[in-house]
């Protein structure tokens, strides 16, 4: 969508561009048309009303088949790969950008997950979690013997599109929330948090909240409600997002599930550090007081404190802070190790 431009949308474009580089043509089967940006570079399959899975194997069944197949946001072990190996001779990479729920899954969730690998997992030629987090979370979801075929490749982000903070506030900073907004990215843990702080800081503190999403509505009953509309502001979905990070001293992200945060990168990569919690991969990329602040989820009177201490100038992330992004987490690097597979 024009207006919701991000971190995966620069992948696919320049993985793209990359696969035509090295000679491999790449046709790309997404639930709607789009000729924005980099998507008109693209040879786009729209799978209209039907599920991707279907257009899919429509497609495979009445053209040339395909050598390769990398799936992205595509529920994993199930029947669908199966039908793709019986249609044609096919090497099939999964992706999984999955974050699991705070406690995990049901009992009776993970048993289906273990019988749909039992299924299909034989279909399925490589594994890639996009963080550790994720690979192990494959494994305990569906199976030690998935362990030889299950990788990494960690999410990356065009760190040179990114405007950097040059000075960092130390004393009354600035906060920006860059999510979706629904109840699993703990925002209302935020504005609770934010409520038991003393009257003198609620009074100057300023919290940007950048996003749409179906859990709005209730967050801004709760705000209401606490009276802390003179904190928060609601700035909507922006496609700039690059541009605004270098605004603010510091990320919120009271997430209570992830799987590998692009906002977390892209926040670093802007010079900023992330107040955050201890879910998915975040850790990999957070070092408690080097980059960021770590918390355990739902754990207010904790991040209560933490903003206390950053508000009042006895937490102090100094110094540059984006430099082991652009080594660790660059797109160019993303793009490299999926065509490495290839």
């Amino acid at each position: 969508m024009p207006e919701r431009v991000g971190g995966m949308d620069r992948f696919f474009w320049t993985f793209d561009a990359s696969c035509n580089e090295a000679g491999y043509n790449v046709i790309w089967f997404f639930p709607n048309s789009a000729n924005h940006e980099g998507y008109e570079k693209l040879n786009i399959v729209s799978a209209d009303k039907h599920s991707l899975e279907s257009a899919f194997l429509d497609y495979i069944n009445h053209n040339a088949s395909f050598d390769t197949l990398i799936t992205h946001f595509v529920e994993l072990c199930s029947p669908f790969f199966k039908k793709v190996k019986m249609a044609c001779k096919i090497r099939t990479v999964v992706v999984d950008h999955n974050p699991r729920p705070l406690g995990g899954y049901s009992l009776k969730t993970m048993v289906v997950k273990r019988v749909k690998s039992l299924l299909y997992s034989q279909y399925i030629d490589l594994f890639v979690g996009v963080s550790q987090y994720t690979e192990a979370h494959i494994i305990k979801d569906f199976g030690s013997y998935l362990n030889s075929k299950t990788i990494v490749v960690y999410n990356g982000i065009e760190c040179a599109l990114f405007l950097k903070r040059r000075i960092r506030n130390n004393f009354k900073p600035t906060f920006i929330v860059a999510s979706h907004l629904r109840e699993s990215k703990g925002i209302q843990d935020l504005i609770q948090a934010v409520s038991i702080l003393p009257d003198e800081i609620k009074s100057e503190l300023k919290i940007d909240i950048y996003g749409e999403g179906p859990f709005k509505d209730s967050l801004a009953m709760l705000i209401h409600s606490l009276d802390l509309d003179s904190v928060f502001v609601f700035k909507g979905s922006v496609p700039n997002l690059y541009s605004i990070y270098s605004q603010y001293d510091y990320l919120l992200q009271p997430t209570h599930m992830e799987c590998f945060s692009m906002s977390i990168l892209e926040s670093l990569s802007a010079n900023v550090p992330v107040i955050t919690t201890s879910v998915g991969g975040n850790e990999e990329v957070i070092t408690n007081n080097e980059n960021g602040f770590i918390y355990e989820p739902q754990d207010i009177l904790a991040l209560a404190a933490i903003l206390e201490n950053i508000f009042l100038g006895k937490h102090i992330i100094s110094g540059n802070i984006n430099n082991a992004i652009e080594s660790r987490f660059s797109i160019e690097k993303m793009v490299q190790q999926y065509i490495k597979i290839i």
